[in-house]
């Protein structure tokens, strides 16, 4: 059985690790394939720049393409500080905290967030994104 042969974790679990594999590769389509066609991601916390929320697949793949594409910084880790399990067997609450370089050697950036994931039938429904935009824009330093 080849790596392309085995099958995916469809569990919120197997989502989350793929979605952040995805995230660090700066890989718009391999993100957006996670997601359902009618999926829901928001953003509560806005900044400028960025919108309230994109509404379905094709979205994901067209603002987070658009995003890493203007964007000068490139994640190199993501450490989870804590992973709740909800009673509902569909969604988990993840605490993390993105860190990388901005390119050109003009330093590094740590960017806490909180994700609310729900996921159904191995595919991403909804997701709430709590990060510190002012930390992705540079406000804020590492």
């Amino acid at each position: 059985m080849t790596t392309s042969d085995t099958p995916l974790d469809p569990s919120p679990r197997g989502v989350l690790a793929r979605y952040r594999r995805a995230m660090l590769e700066l890989d718009a389509d391999a993100l957006a394939d996670l997601y359902a066609p009618d999926a829901v991601h928001e953003f509560p916390f806005r900044f400028p720049g960025f919108p309230e929320r994109y509404e379905g697949r094709e979205a994901v793949r067209a603002g987070y393409a658009a995003a890493w594409g203007a964007s000068p910084a490139r994640p190199t880790e993501v450490v989870e500080t804590a992973l709740h399990v909800s009673t509902d067997p569909e969604v988990l609450v993840v605490e993390q905290v993105v860190r990388g370089e901005i390119a050109g050697g003009r330093g590094a950036f740590a960017v806490p967030g909180l994700l609310v994931l729900r996921v159904r039938d191995g595919l991403i429904v909804h997701v709430r994104d709590y990060m510190d935009g002012l930390a992705v824009s540079g406000g804020r330093p590492s």
